[in-house]
């Protein structure tokens, strides 16, 4: 007889290794086939929802680590959800308009001046469906389950119509204006930009100090004095109308070779070294306040510069007199309002000075400094000249500076409306809460919204002129724009005259020839993705408004976040969001930013065909999302390890469960014995852990929970002896089927609870559980804890043992190194022990043998009697010696009793009894 044939081996087709890139779209096909997504929203259609509403990434290019990022811990949430007991519909969408689909076109040979307006639009609208086809695909690959043929997306005629009814709605309570004001300007995107398509890089930039004469010093000065300005934007010197000083600071007439110069008091020191004055004698202190309206000489122009007072004015750097050009700048420009002075911006959309910088014409702002700092000089006006590198504002896109210029834009005024805002802001719940103050502060502080692009790729301001001027924006001009733009799409507007998209028979008393014109800015694409509550929440059937979450990265409280809570506070009084998380980037494993010229870029598509999309996954799931996260070949490794052994948990349950029928062989909680009932427990508890974790958008924990609970309670302790009952005894053994029962259970529960994580591998494990019903555990719940009587005190008692087994671990391993033993199945453990561990030997019944997986156990005597050789530890003073007797060559227990039964003379006792009564036939 091969005695090897009488073992219960684990059997299971479930295989070890995972080869996710090519197992993972398979499984993923089943899905299509099986409709997924639609067999969750019908399973849980009569529960209370809970939406997650995406914030739409823009449809150009591949997708990047920060997409998987964003998209997974998407999923996270809604997988988790719709397991615990919502009905979570996941409406995937994308932001289709703006300036780099343009330039995508122009990039790829497309002239745009040799097409109409509406040509152009259809070619970037071609081109958003090919990215989104793309980005779709790669969404898809990450496991990411959602509503993918019936997205969200911005360029569609039924989301236009509501943009344009969100435009309406806030025209209408009077937030919507037109103004000459100085906003952020792109020379290179040829647009006015948002504050959230600003960022900030370093520049190297001329730092001059200016003299301006006093021409009538109303008494307080002389006309032999200058007042000193700092600028860093000698371009903006002919757009100069005025110097702001601030009513409450000193300053002082300082004297220098003969010179008279005013500059602040508290700057004195910091001018003087910086300019090279030597011995500055002060002649005169006088309070701001008392400069007002005195009146300097331009240096460049037969103009006066008129002296203002305004309370951006600082002694942080400069002077304390600033150079004041309302054409150019917000606090210049809302002081220049103040004291009547006109709006001067001789600077062009491309950037190119205009006639009115006489002398300068023609000439790039950039490229300008060099030639009006030399006028400057000439003029004698040029007191000093340096360069200095500091953070200055891009265009994000272009990725090129930008200027503020004054030019006709329309806004929607925030001010009118901020105190909602701020309260809307307190109302919502922030993770990470200091996502509260940082959006709190940004709408406290932010300027009125400019939403106006001179671009043609977008949704265009529904606004008409009367032959008067008069804009004409009304309930009834709105609805039928509406109305043809959910028909038609917006194209409509640029291929029709501004007579033929007003309602017919529309008259207006400006326009008594009956001639309309139309508004010829489309807005800002914040104003497209931030019109999504309205567009898409309101819109469709199977979502609500206010979304429950928000989740995007840390960016969009300057995006997103914010424009979504401007359009949804004006339009419905509420914040859009009920809570809004937010997550970090992906940075290298070094922490450095990602770069192709670096050469430090992980792909996700790379990943997912070298390692998995679960791999990924289980990434994300691993890092602390609210922070930045790294990522590197390096680390993913270390996360397929924890995979791997993972998975290999997933393989021995299955593989010890196969003659398992939970139906017929479970067994009762209270007929387990207690080292089973003390799984159980920590298996509850793991459960309770992972939901918690769940609820409260903590991955990591679970991550750390499953790996922990997977390696540490089973692998190294309970599938570590039970195998001496798995494969050893009879099949229907009572032990043997209480092993099976915790293992049965443990299976059932690790496979939910990572199911939102690990998607594939846990659908995949899911299908080789013989007694599950359901066609995938996306179409089960998360299981629930169970309350265990006694539970405390069963875990205080066993987490006390395995303190104990710990310490004997050691003592084999000291034992194996110093070779004495072999494997721990050659060894005899003597323990000497204090009374309490004696007691708690003593209250165990299980097979303590079995428990520590040796073929020799027994207490000799007290800690204090310990022979010399024994090595003392904290619960136990241990022996470790050669287990005395033959080895069997069934168990590989080495014992005396190997031999004693006739025949089965290589076995010990218990194996022969089993192979008697259950293998005779094999003989």
């Amino acid at each position: 007889m091969e005695y090897k044939d009488t073992l219960l081996m684990p059997q299971t087709e479930f295989p070890m290794r995972g080869n996710l890139p090519n197992r993972e779209p398979e499984i993923q096909s089943k899905w299509e086939e099986m409709d997924i997504y639609a067999k969750v929203q019908e399973r849980t259609k009569e529960r209370p929802m809970f939406v997650l509403h995406d914030g739409p990434p823009y449809a150009n290019g591949d997708i990047h680590m920060g997409h998987a990022l964003n998209k997974i811990l998407k999923d996270f949430i809604v997988r988790y959800k719709s397991m615990s007991g919502y009905n979570a519909p996941y409406v995937p969408g994308w932001d289709t308009h703006g300036l780099p689909i343009e330039q995508a076109l122009t990039n790829k040979g497309v002239k745009r001046k040799e097409l109409t307006v509406a040509e152009f639009r259809k070619l970037c609208e071609e081109y958003a469906y090919e990215q989104i086809d793309s980005q779709r695909t790669q969404f898809k690959r990450l496991g990411v389950r959602g509503d993918w043929e019936n997205p969200y997306i911005t360029l569609k005629p039924e989301y236009e119509a509501q943009q344009i009814k969100v435009f309406g709605e806030m025209a209408k309570k009077g937030y919507i204006y037109k103004g000459l004001k100085p906003v952020y300007w792109s020379p290179s995107s040829e647009s006015a930009l948002a504050e959230a398509e600003i960022e900030y890089n370093d520049k190297k930039s001329p730092s001059i100090y200016v003299g301006f004469k006093v021409r009538d010093g109303k008494g307080v000065l002389d006309t032999d004095t200058q007042i000193v300005i700092w600028t860093t934007t000698p371009w903006t010197m002919p757009a100069n109308l005025g110097i702001t000083v601030h009513a409450d600071l000193d300053y002082v007439v300082v004297e220098v070779s003969g010179q008279k110069y005013v500059v602040a008091q508290e700057l004195l020191e910091s001018v003087a070294n910086t300019i090279g004055w030597e011995n500055p004698k002060v002649v005169k202190t006088v309070k701001g306040q008392e400069l007002e309206h005195i009146l300097a000489k331009h240096p460049l122009y037969d103009r006066d510069s008129l002296v203002m007072l305004g309370e951006h004015v600082t002694t942080d750097a400069g002077t304390g007199c600033v150079h004041t050009a309302p054409g150019h700048g917000e606090d210049d420009f809302l002081v220049g309002q103040k004291y009547g002075l006109e709006v001067l911006c001789p600077v062009d959309d491309k950037g190119y000075f205009t006639k009115d910088a006489v002398g300068f014409e023609g000439l790039f702002y950039d490229e300008a400094n060099k030639p009006i700092t030399q006028k400057l000089e000439e003029a004698g006006a040029l007191l000093k000249l340096t360069f200095i590198t500091h953070s200055y504002p891009h265009d994000w896109r272009t990725k090129k500076p930008v200027i503020f210029r004054a030019t006709a834009q329309w806004f929607a005024s925030i001010k009118d409306f901020r105190n909602e805002l701020l309260e809307a802001v307190k109302e919502t719940k922030w993770v990470p809460a200091w996502g509260e103050t940082r959006l709190f502060n940004m709408v406290r502080d932010r300027g009125d919204w400019c939403i106006s692009r001179q671009r043609v790729w977008g949704v265009p301001i529904p606004v008409f002129f009367a032959e008067s001027g008069e804009e004409i924006i009304t309930d009834e001009t709105i609805d039928h724009v509406s109305n043809l733009f959910r028909q038609h799409g917006s194209n409509i507007w640029f291929e029709r005259e501004a007579k033929d998209l007003l309602p017919e028979g529309f008259t207006h008393p400006g326009s008594p020839n009956g001639k309309f014109t139309k508004e010829t800015d489309i807005m800002d694409v914040w104003f497209d993705s931030g019109s999504s509550h309205q567009a898409v929440l309101e819109e469709r059937d199977d979502l609500q408004r206010p979304a429950d979450l928000y989740l995007e990265g840390s960016d969009q409280y300057r995006g997103w976040f914010n424009s979504s809570l401007s359009t949804g506070v004006a339009v419905t009084g509420k914040a859009p969001y009920k809570g809004v998380l937010s997550h970090g980037f992906a940075l290298d494993g070094e922490g450095r930013k990602m770069s192709k010229s670096i050469g430090n870029v992980v792909v996700p598509a790379k990943v997912m065909n070298q390692l998995g999309a679960d791999i990924l996954r289980l990434w994300v799931a691993s890092v602390d999302y609210q922070a930045d996260v790294r990522v590197s070949d390096a680390i993913l490794k270390q996360v397929a390890e924890v995979y791997r052994k993972i998975r290999n948990t997933f393989r021995f349950l299955l593989g010890n469960l196969n003659d398992f029928n939970p139906e017929t062989d479970r067994v009762a909680f209270e007929n387990l014995r207690e080292v089973d009932q003390f799984m159980l427990v920590k298996l509850n508890k793991l459960i309770k852990t992972v939901r918690n974790a769940y609820e409260n958008y903590e991955f990591a924990g679970i991550y750390h929970a499953v790996n922990n609970f997977c390696t540490l309670d089973l692998s190294s302790f309970y599938l570590d002896f039970a195998k001496d009952v798995l494969y050893i005894e009879a099949k229907d053994h009572a032990e043997r089927r209480a092993i099976q029962t915790v293992l049965y259970e443990s299976l059932i529960a690790l496979t939910k609870l990572v199911a939102p994580i690990l998607s594939h591998t846990a659908d995949e494990v899911w299908g080789y559980i013989d007694s599950v019903k359901e066609e995938s555990v996306q179409l089960t719940d998360l299981p629930e804890a169970v309350e265990i009587a006694n539970s405390k005190a069963l875990e205080d008692k066993w987490t006390a043992f395995m303190e104990l087994r710990d310490d004997v671990l050691k003592a084999l391993e000291e034992a194996r190194n110093n070779k004495v033993i072999g494997k721990s199945l050659t060894a005899k453990v003597t323990l000497y022990v204090n009374d309490k561990t004696k007691d708690l030997l003593e209250s165990i019944s299980e097979n303590l043998k079995q428990l520590f997986i040796v073929s020799g156990f027994e207490v000799a005597g007290s800690y204090e009697n310990a022979p010399e050789e024994a090595l003392k530890l904290d619960t136990a003073a241990i022996v470790v010696t050669k287990a005395e007797g033959e080895t069997c060559d069934r168990c590989w227990t080495v014992t005396p009793e190997v031999g004693q039964v006739d025949s089965h003379p290589t076995l010990c006792t218990r194996c022969a009894q089993v192979v008697e009564e259950n293998y005779s036939h094999l003989s």
